[in-house]
């Protein structure tokens, strides 16, 4: 038998399923209990767990709520009856894949007091329960994956990062941009710019992940929005104009605690900490380097030219602080404004 907690946000079980009876936008505990039958139907439909190829039987559903950092989650608990003497658990994970290819589905498998980390994708649905089907390779591997994963679909973390970069391969003078003469000067501006970046938000990740910070997600979230608003409005009225490493640095600091939310939400593995830790953070950085790397040539090439200089970095700059607006709106007064 396997007892199972799976953890589910009321946000997207609402785009789903539809349990917000009366369309006001706030989910009672009526609505929710009027839609049990729905969300088990819809849930348990979605994941299916198998041992030796046999289908385990779900036993009668417990509904409970709970809070997470980053909203109110449905709680199903139940218990999966599979045959006796089976050597091979798989567990089959498929909620939301059909209408949201990005999400993840996270699981922490406890066995014989080891505790284990599972990330379930639309490119990896099925993962082995039993601790042999699980190295400590492929797990680092798994974690490496969704630091990547994460940097590349943290459309935040890039628009900051991008802000930074684009006046990169310009220079300041007499109140106007115009281009730096050479690559190598816009290398070592973006070079010190990154760095500063990956050591505060490597610093921050780990303090949180560790647990030994803890900064409310609502109030991080805000912070984020505010810099990408910040960094994308200095390109229009630069106030920082040869000190962008410090910008990087201290927002950098903020970044790293909303990484350290997903590595949470991942679920660090007791034992091997460090070594999901180090694989996440490099995670983060190589898919870092992937937009620098493909960014800076793009840049340098069109550095002279008006569309870069006008419609890239000025006008490209205020579509971003629009966009920061929104995001900043919406987490800090827990709205959204769009879907």
């Amino acid at each position: 038998m396997v007892d199972v907690q799976w953890d589910i946000a009321l946000r997207d079980l609402e785009y789903a399923v539809g349990i917000d009876a009366n369309d006001d936008g706030a989910i009672t505990w009526e609505e929710l209990r009027a839609g049990h039958g729905a969300i088990s139907a819809y849930a348990l439909a979605r994941l299916a767990i198998s041992a030796d190829g046999a289908p385990c039987l779900s036993t009668d559903v417990e509904h409970l709520v709970d809070r997470h950092s980053d909203g109110t989650y449905a709680v199903l608990r139940f218990a999966a009856v599979c045959p006796k003497n089976a050597r091979a658990l798989e567990a089959r994970y498929a909620l939301f894949f059909d209408l949201d290819p990005l999400h993840r589905g996270l699981a922490r498998v406890e066995e014989r007091g080891e505790t284990r980390s599972l990330i379930f994708s639309p490119g990896e649905p099925a993962h082995r329960l039993a601790s042999g089907g699980r190295t400590l390779l492929r797990e680092v591997l798994g974690f490496l994956r969704e630091g990547v994963w994460h940097i590349w679909t943290g459309f935040d973390h890039v628009l900051f990062l991008l802000s930074l970069l684009l006046p990169a391969v310009l220079v300041r003078e007499a109140g106007r941009w115009v281009p730096v003469p050479g690559f190598r000067q816009a290398l070592w501006k973006t070079f010190v710019i990154v760095t500063a970046f990956t050591l505060a938000h490597s610093l921050t990740l780990t303090l949180a992940a560790l647990e030994l910070v803890s900064l409310p997600s609502r109030w991080v979230e805000s912070a984020i929005a505010a810099s990408v608003m910040i960094a994308a409005l200095n390109n229009v009225f630069p106030l920082l104009e040869r000190r962008l490493w410090m910008v990087a640095f201290f927002f950098g600091l903020i970044h790293g605690f909303g990484f350290a939310s997903v590595l949470r939400d991942l679920g660090l593995p007791r034992d091997n900490l460090l070594a999901a830790l180090v694989s996440f953070n490099l995670g983060v950085e190589a898919g870092q380097l992937a937009i620098v790397a493909a960014l800076l040539p793009l840049a340098f090439a069109l550095r002279q030219t008006w569309l870069y200089r006008r419609l890239t970095l000025s006008a490209g700059s205020l579509v971003v602080v629009a966009i920061a607006g929104v995001w900043l709106f919406e987490r800090a007064f827990e709205l959204r404004l769009f879907s």
